[in-house]
C-alpha cells in the first residue's frame, strides 16, 4: 500500500498493491496500523456509507461542522468518479484551494480527507458505487455544504453544466466566501 500526501496537508491518496490471477484479485483496501505509520494520523472509523449515483450525477460540497466534522476515507467500488476535496480550514495555507483526482474500480486508489475539507463527487459512470467510511457520526444539524460552482473556487467537473444532475439542496447551496464566513 502507498500512500502520498496532496498538497492539502493532511489529504492522502493511497494506492493498495493489487494482486490479481486467473480466480480474480484481490487486494487489502485499508490497514490501521500501516495508514498510522506512514500518516502519524490516528484514526477509528465509526460509520460507512454507500452511494449509487449514475452517470452525471454531482454530490456536493459537503462537510459536517463543529463537534461533528468527520475525516472520510472514500473510494469506488465500481465505477468511476471524479473526487474532490476542498480545504476548508481557516488557518491553513491551502484555505480555499481544493484537490481533484479519478477514482475507480481499475486503479482502486481511496482518498482520506481530514476534518475541516469540504468534500464531493461527480459521477463518471452509471451506476457507480462510492464507499466513504467517517470517523464521525452524521448530525443532520451540523451539515453544511459549498455550492459547486463557485466561481471562487473555479473546479473543473469535468462534464458540461448540463450534463449535471444535483439535488434541490445540493443546487441551493451557498458561495465558499459566504459558507466559510459563517462557520465557526
Amino acid at each position: 500500500m502507498t500512500l502520498t500526501e496532496t498538497f492539502l496537508e493532511g489529504c492522502f491518496v493511497i494506492e493498495p498493491q493489487i494482486f490479481e490471477d486467473k480466480r480474480g484479485g484481490f487486494f487489502e483496501a485499508f490497514n490501521k496500523k500501516v495508514f498510522e505509520s506512514k500518516t502519524g494520523i490516528a484514526t477509528h472509523f465509526v460509520q460507512d456509507n454507500i452511494s449509487v449515483s449514475k452517470k452525471g450525477v454531482l454530490r456536493g460540497l459537503h462537510f459536517q461542522k463543529g463537534d461533528f466534522a468527520q475525516a472520510k476515507l472514500v473510494s469506488v467500488l465500481k465505477g468511476k468518479v471524479l473526487d474532490v476535496c476542498v480545504d476548508i480550514r481557516k488557518t491553513s495555507p491551502t484555505f480555499g484551494e481544493h484537490f481533484s483526482i479519478i477514482l475507480d474500480e481499475e486503479n482502486r486508489k481511496q482518498v482520506y480527507i481530514p476534518k475541516g475539507f469540504a468534500h464531493g463527487f461527480l459521477a463518471l459512470a452509471d451506476n457507480t458505487i462510492f464507499s466513504y467510511k467517517c470517523d464521525n457520526y452524521y448530525n443532520k444539524g451540523s451539515e453544511s455544504g459549498i455550492l459547486y460552482n463557485d466561481e471562487a473556487l473555479n473546479i473543473d467537473w469535468e462534464l458540461p453544466t448540463s450534463d449535471l444532475i444535483l439535488s434541490e439542496k445540493d443546487q441551493e447551496l451557498k458561495p465558499f466566501k459566504i459558507v466559510t464566513n459563517n462557520e465557526d
